[in-house]
């Protein structure tokens, strides 16, 4: 590309069909993202701009220089992930960064995902904006499944949300795409904090590196929701952009918006109108859990004399994991000893006799349970010598009973990164004239959380003492009575 081009602004080449603007098909829609461009790039607006501007940040001047660090708080079907893709190559083909770099070394642009299936749509919207013109195809190099190498020494990479993929890169964007639902892992149980925490030393190195965070809103908790607390309306501090669907995106069908939120207000509001949902919260502070968890302890030996008990999350083996948890009681405390986790896909009575020999050699012969729909699961332990009984608590019930014990710091469990990171990601669900429900978020899963806490709420419920009343003894004279005594 000649080095004039170098020197074209973002929205000249949206407009231009040879270059971006072949993949849009009508700009006269994507106004509103037209006017945040213009406000993050710091390029003249328009009067109908600038309202659109003002409405969006509740800020009324827009910003005096290029901003360095942004995000977007829009509803579905905004447009997000085809202007995260537009926005990263813009910046990989129309910005020198050669000024930046050393002999050898790439300027990189970073688009983070939720998942490998979003990371390879936003591939595939990158990967045709290139395709779609013939002199932004010219500057590919070389193509692998998550990266597009330029010839002019920038490499656009799209991958999933870790904060090992950012480490170690000169960077000069990262856009990261759906960062409300960025959940914990076995490696991190904060990756929305822990990957900003790692870009930000990234970008310093080059003057006109930016941040770019876009997503529809979720529940008041993350790196995002915190940012849109401090910064939303200030003219200090990070851009925060927040608009509904049909703003971002007029075509979209209001009467199916309308319907939606009928439907399901707090879930319609928050999908199309960009609003934060009021009946979610994180269930856990993710420093409280890492308070009962024993650094190195992975798990306890049987000990003689010692009176265990376990719980079972069972699976049919496809799709979850099956899960055992083994405590036992050591005055108030509730220690965790053995944390099971068999990940499918596997046979599923084959995995019941495993747990079978693990529960015999801590001498257990009678195990509590989810109460699983499968018929299997109580046959299946029967076979091996240990009897299967379902609790009349559902998982929800047993968080809530839970979450006290962890509260008032009589739990130790052990040091298990899956554990930590369902437990975090365990989500509470406010239900007007009802119980809060406790759940994992969409698309996760909380098998080894449920087992920890059932076997932990049940532990403290049998070794509980409780106080009963003779009469004819002197009034106010108790014997205390464990239930295991009765």
């Amino acid at each position: 590309m000649r080095q004039e081009g170098l020197n074209l602004m973002i929205v000249e080449a949206i407009q231009d069909r040879n270059l971006l603007g072949a993949s849009f098909k009508d700009l006269s829609t994507w106004r509103a993202w037209l006017a945040f461009l213009k406000a993050i790039f710091n390029l003249p607006m328009t009067d109908d701009e600038l309202r659109i501007y003002q409405q969006a940040t509740q800020r009324q001047e827009p910003p005096k220089e290029r901003v360095r660090e942004c995000y977007v708080v829009a509803g579905r079907r905004s447009g997000k992930s085809t202007m995260a893709a537009a926005i990263a190559t813009y910046l990989a083909c129309f910005k020198d960064w050669k000024q930046y770099l050393g002999p050898g070394e790439k300027a990189w642009i970073f688009v983070l995902a939720v998942d490998k299936l979003q990371a390879r749509v936003i591939h595939g919207y990158i990967k045709g904006f290139f395709k779609q013109s013939k002199f932004l195809t010219k500057l590919i190099e070389k193509e692998t499944t998550e990266e597009l190498w330029l010839r002019n020494d920038v490499v656009i990479a799209i991958k999933t949300s870790s904060f090992r993929s950012v480490r170690g890169y000169t960077i000069a964007a990262a856009i990261l795409e759906e960062l409300c639902f960025w959940r914990g892992d076995e490696t991190s149980a904060n990756p929305d904090r822990e990957i900003v925490a790692a870009i930000r030393p990234a970008l310093i190195t080059i003057p006109e590196s930016i941040l770019i965070g876009i997503s529809s809103p979720y529940m008041r908790a993350g790196f995002l929701y915190d940012q849109y607390r401090r910064y939303f309306g200030q003219d200090d501090g990070p851009l925060i952009w927040q608009a509904p669907s049909r703003v971002m995106n007029p075509t979209l069908d209001e009467k199916l918006i309308e319907k939606s939120i009928t439907e399901d207000p707090e879930a319609g509001r928050s999908e199309f109108l960009a609003e934060w949902r009021q009946d979610l919260s994180s269930f856990l502070d993710l420093e409280l859990i890492e308070r009962a968890v024993v650094p190195g302890r992975y798990e306890l030996p049987p000990m003689a004399g010692v009176k265990y008990t376990a719980f079972c999350d069972p699976s049919g083996g496809r799709n979850d994991a099956m899960t055992l948890s083994i405590v036992h009681t050591e005055g108030e405390k509730i220690v965790q000893d053995v944390l099971l986790i068999k990940q499918p896909p596997f046979d599923p009575a084959q995995t019941a006799a495993e747990f079978a020999e693990v529960l015999k050699r801590y001498g257990i012969y009678n195990i509590k349970g989810d109460r699983y729909s499968g018929a299997w699961v109580t046959e299946a332990f029967l076979k091996n010598g240990v009897s299967y009984d379902a609790v009349d608590q559902n998982k929800s019930e047993l968080y809530l009973e839970f979450l006290p014990l962890l509260s008032q710091g009589r739990v130790e469990l052990l040091d298990n990164k899956r554990l930590v990171s369902e437990l975090r990601n365990l989500e509470r669900r406010t239900r007007t004239g009802g119980r809060d429900v406790v759940d994992h978020g969409p698309g996760l899963h909380d098998d080894a959380a449920n087992a920890t806490a059932g076997s932990i709420v049940l532990a403290a419920k049998w070794s509980q003492p409780i106080s009963i009343w003779f009469p004819g003894e002197r009034d106010g004279e108790f014997r205390y009575v464990s239930p295991r005594e009765k």
